[in-house]
């Protein structure tokens, strides 16, 4: 995560999800900070991700909560923050804005899943659990487990198409270099299905979006979430959990439409 500008703006915080890191944003941050000028924009990475994959993940999802406030501080970056989070990063964000709400502006949440809301075989497609588990076993090198991973988060990309050989290539090419263990993806995962949700919805301003085609994340978890908390829900027709991936012009429209929506004063 690089150190934020001088200038003043709006800080938009950009979390992803299980074994992911901030480079599977692909350029979705640079068009974040086209479309609001001013903002800054910052990716940091879950313990035991990306940068930070030599540290052991949080069976927490509350602990992971706390090393990412203390590294965003670090870095300077100033609160009020706005979270756009994907699956488990917006479990991420529940919980922060559950126990820091006035740390907080605005929250998107994309693809998400939460008990006590959803029952386990939503929150995780039963047909997606015997490949997911292969790799998280330990039983699949670089290229299969970023082949597994595409094929369950993507309806856009077909995996033997030019466009999908190279966003793999530079995928394998990541995982090489910050090798997540299968000990910190086992970790991740349990984090995530200990998390439970408060049963009153934080007072941080909360949105959802979701993908109709998403092979990972029954998209009834989004619309659970929504109709417990009474929260506006947006859904894609056609794409699957990536949805920076897949609909990346939809996920634009749809940001700034909330935004719009809100109010930028009312987000702070």
């Amino acid at each position: 995560m690089s150190p934020p500008p001088s200038a003043a703006g709006p800080t938009w915080v950009l979390l992803r999800g299980l074994t992911r890191e901030a480079r599977h944003w692909g350029p979705w941050p640079q068009r974040l900070a086209a479309a609001l000028p001013g903002a800054r924009v910052l990716t940091p990475d879950l313990p035991g991700n990306g940068r930070r994959w030599r540290e052991t993940s949080p069976l927490r999802v509350e602990d992971m909560v706390e090393g990412l406030r203390a590294e965003l501080q670090a870095a300077g970056a100033l609160a009020p923050y706005h979270l756009l989070a994907m699956s488990l990063g917006a479990m991420v964000a529940i919980a922060w804005a559950d126990r820091h709400p006035r740390e907080l502006a605005h929250c998107v949440l994309v693809n998400t899943s939460v008990r006590p809301f959803s029952p386990p075989w939503q929150r995780l497609r039963p047909a997606s659990v015997p490949a997911l588990l292969r790799c998280l076993a330990g039983r699949a090198d670089a290229p299969r487990w970023e082949r597994t991973i595409l094929r369950l988060t993507s309806r856009q990309f077909a995996p033997d198409g030019d466009a999908a050989r190279a966003l793999l290539q530079d995928w394998v090419r990541w995982r090489r270099q910050c090798p997540v263990s299968a000990r910190n993806a086992w970790r991740q995962l349990v984090a995530a299905a200990r998390f439970q949700a408060p049963a009153v919805r934080p007072a941080v301003p909360l949105r959802l979006l979701a993908g109709a085609g998403d092979q990972l994340v029954d998209p009834r978890c989004s619309r659970a979430l929504a109709e417990a908390w009474g929260l506006p829900l947006h859904v894609h027709p056609a794409a699957g959990h990536d949805l920076p991936l897949d609909a990346p012009d939809w996920l634009e429209r749809q940001l700034l439409g909330m935004l719009d929506h809100v109010g930028l004063d009312d987000l702070g």
